[in-house]
């Protein structure tokens, strides 16, 4: 399953709930906390419970809800969306995640309703970047996701264009998520008007290890989406690599050469992702 674009909706407007599947990101996140006011939170989730209990709502993609941090609403927003029966709902949003323990407590209070889904954790404070690892770590856990704004205000630093502010900690995401074999999910980019910045700043999570990124508008989805599935000539050089191994491996070679160009091991796993990718992305034959 890929996640190339991630895109938020809020919780209170049902209309835009349903029409977010529509918008051909790869997943959808009905949002209980940023995008909703503390007053309007349990009309928020009356509406997110009626659209995933509905049985007409079958989105061909992942369904996620951003419930409220955990001590501050989560436990509410859990018992609200799974009222009803057979809620179509893949995975949970943590916001704010600290610590392993609040990663496991969410994970708790979806079994204690009998609904077992992952949980995509968001890494945005300090106590959250430093602890990334275990967070990663934690049973329930199926991605980090990097929020870089809530980061800077933690932090007290100032957003920079080039985001050198939060650098340290956008790679700290990507290690600890590859180092416990979950998707990385890059944070959002702010300015919705600006689609060649928005490729720009993708192409670049991608080159970190990036498996996604965040989306808070539908215009973003396709920019992003183009910036996470390989290029057909990068999937054919893939293919020529891993054949090339096979040959290799058959006729006990230990060292072989693909374009002129010596393959080694971290190409190998270089042309595996590549052809990984784009399976997910379902792009090509790979």
């Amino acid at each position: 399953m890929a996640r190339r674009s991630v895109l938020f909706s809020p919780g209170d407007q049902p209309e835009l709930l349903r029409k977010a599947p529509e918008t051909g990101a790869d997943t959808v996140v009905f949002d209980l906390e940023d995008a909703v006011v503390p007053a309007r939170k349990t009309e928020a989730r009356t509406a997110v419970q009626s659209v995933l209990a509905d049985p007409d709502f079958d989105p061909d993609c992942e369904v996620c809800v951003r419930v409220n941090p955990i001590g501050a609403g989560a436990g509410d927003d859990v018992e609200t969306v799974l009222a009803g029966e057979n809620p179509r709902l893949d995975a949970v949003v943590l916001p704010k995640a600290r610590s392993a323990d609040e990663v496991t407590t969410l994970g708790r209070l979806l079994d204690e309703r009998a609904f077992d889904v992952p949980v995509l954790a968001l890494v945005e404070s300090a106590r959250g970047v430093l602890h990334a690892e275990e967070i990663a770590d934690a049973g329930p856990t199926d991605a980090l996701v990097f929020g870089a704004e809530d980061l800077a205000a933690d932090l007290g630093a100032t957003r920079t264009d080039d985001g050198v502010e939060v650098l340290h900690a956008r790679e700290q995401v990507v290690l600890a998520a590859s180092a416990a074999g979950v998707d990385a999910i890059d944070t959002v980019y702010t300015d919705i008007e600006d689609t060649e910045g928005l490729a720009e700043e993708t192409e670049f999570a991608a080159q970190l290890g990036f498996d996604g990124k965040l989306a808070i508008h539908p215009g973003q989805v396709a920019p992003i989406n183009d910036a996470f599935t390989p290029a057909e000539a990068d999937v054919e050089w893939a293919e020529r690599v891993l054949d090339a191994k096979q040959e290799a491996d058959e006729a006990g070679h230990g060292v072989y050469r693909v374009d002129g160009e010596m393959v080694d091991a971290p190409l190998v796993s270089q042309a595996e992702r590549i052809l990984e990718r784009a399976r997910a992305a379902g792009s090509g034959d790979a």
